[in-house]
């Protein structure tokens, strides 16, 4: 199985880390984003969207970092990952989104921004992520856990921005439940962190 890879990025992240967690090797080949390798025939024909992290499982062929998540929680990491109650389902699916929308342009942005420099609003980025911020806290002040009561691919999709948000100039010390749930990720079994 095969992960066209940037290191930095946190959607590559998500897929690395979760594939170490339930212990599926990874074939990782980097692409190179500043020579805009992601935007060559090659990866186009793998994927028209020119993005990555792009997944590559003998036939399947995937884009997009919790699309990506689903399918190797469904096909390798099994009913602890990603259960088969609806309702369940539905839980950790509410977090998937909150990776692609609020995350995104919240703590996401922030970093591009800060680390890389994107020309967006940076103050409306903050403003978004000490919203998105907030309500993960109250949610973690009476759960471990972001959905069904256990480490899901919810966890692993909404981790890795957060842990970073230092680099988008955003301090998470004041959510205590952020912290202690981020402690509570590094000490789950083959744990791997971004770089």
């Amino acid at each position: 199985m095969k992960l066209y890879d940037l290191d930095l990025s946190g959607n590559c992240y998500k897929v690395r880390l979760f594939a170490s967690l339930i212990d599926t090797p990874l074939s990782i080949i980097p692409v190179d984003f500043v020579r805009r390798e992601h935007k060559e025939n090659k990866l186009m024909q793998l994927n028209s969207w020119g993005e990555i992290p792009i997944l590559e499982d003998g036939e399947v062929v995937l884009r997009d970092s919790q699309a990506i998540l689903v399918y190797l929680a469904n096909k390798y990491g099994g009913e602890a990952w990603w259960p088969s109650e609806a309702h369940l389902q539905a839980e950790v699916m509410q977090w998937l989104s909150v990776a692609s929308n609020e995350i995104q342009h919240g703590p996401n942005t922030a970093r591009l921004i800060k680390k890389f420099g994107l020309e967006s609003d940076y103050s409306l980025c903050l403003a978004r992520s000490e919203r998105i911020l907030t309500l993960i806290n109250d949610h973690l002040a009476n759960n471990n856990w972001l959905a069904a009561n256990r480490p899901t691919v919810a966890d692993c999709a909404v981790y890795p921005y957060i842990s970073i948000t230092h680099e988008g100039g955003i301090d998470v010390d004041k959510y205590t439940h952020i912290q202690a749930w981020m402690d509570r990720i590094t000490k789950l079994p083959n744990y791997i962190s971004l770089l």
